[in-house]
């Protein structure tokens, strides 16, 4: 799905439900403002996913390129552990990765994005091993998706919770120039970089690590949490400790402005239409 977008295009939405498929989402997103959306590719909590309609994604292309929708952005089942202790919930895992990424390219061009898992006490550096692993057996030379590692708030063990980390799995793959990733607001604040406070220096650290050109997405999401908690509880847009202000510099930074956002806030759609509405109002330059 490619179409010609201005520079100055404010790309903003919400995660929607794919329960009634991808034309429905994609009406549900212009209804509350949207011009795009985030999914899961199947249950969060479990491994199934509904047959695509080879009818509902024609539909949706067209209604996507009249609309001027996307790009899309696909988030992998929180079940979905590739570094796994136990040999068998990784090869879930995978072949889980690999059917996703397969269903992806019936809307070509888009983002899938994941988190890139918890070492349940096998250690870090095994975990991104492993999360290596896996991504090298199911991403190939022809696919046309963007497959995003997310950052990580740093709870418990999971990976993900510096650039660092990230970049020592990028580092591991043999296919990269279709690897990116997804930053979370919420997440880094929580992990202890302070995106309100120093948003250039965070931006810089992020530069200096893995490099720019590697930010493909943004999550936008306040926090229940201070600073550096380690919690990884989203809070809508300027109620959290993050606040409007922060949001603003964010929308708004030359470096991030023309990067696609989604909110992942605790909403339902008319909460979504509310915050997109006033992200609006913070855009300046539109």
């Amino acid at each position: 799905m490619t179409t010609t977008r201005k520079t100055s295009d404010f790309r903003i939405g919400c995660h929607l439900s794919a329960s009634e498929g991808y034309l429905s989402m994609a009406k549900s997103a212009v209804q509350i403002g949207a011009n795009t959306f985030q999914f899961f590719t199947r249950n969060p909590r479990g491994g199934t996913a509904k047959p695509i309609d080879p009818k509902d994604v024609t539909a949706f292309l067209d209604y996507s390129r009249l609309n001027d929708i996307g790009p899309i952005l696909a988030h992998a089942s929180y079940t979905m552990n590739l570094c796994a202790a136990e040999e068998r919930i990784r090869d879930f895992a995978v072949n889980i990765l690999i059917d996703d990424l397969y269903r992806m390219e019936f809307t070509p061009g888009n983002l899938y994005n994941l988190h890139p898992g918890s070492h349940v006490q096998q250690g870090v550096e095994k975990g991104i091993a492993l999360i290596a692993g896996a991504l090298n057996s199911a991403i190939t030379k022809e696919q046309t998706t963007w497959v995003l590692l997310e950052t990580m708030a740093g709870k418990g063990t999971e990976i993900g919770r510096s650039f660092e980390e990230l970049r020592a799995i990028i580092d591991r793959i043999h296919i990269r120039d279709r690897v990116g990733v997804c930053l979370d607001t919420c997440h880094i604040f929580d992990a202890g970089y302070d995106i309100k406070d120093n948003t250039d220096q965070v931006l810089g650290a992020f530069d200096k690590v893995i490099g720019l050109e590697r930010l493909k997405a943004i999550h936008i999401n306040d926090t229940k949490n201070p600073f550096q908690s380690h919690k990884d509880r989203h809070e809508t847009i300027g109620n959290g400790y993050l606040g409007i202000e922060t949001f603003r510099k964010v929308i708004n930074h030359p470096t991030l402005r023309n990067l696609p956002f989604y909110l992942e806030t605790p909403n339902e759609l008319p909460g979504y239409a509310s915050e997109i509405a006033l992200l609006k109002t913070a855009r300046t330059g539109a």
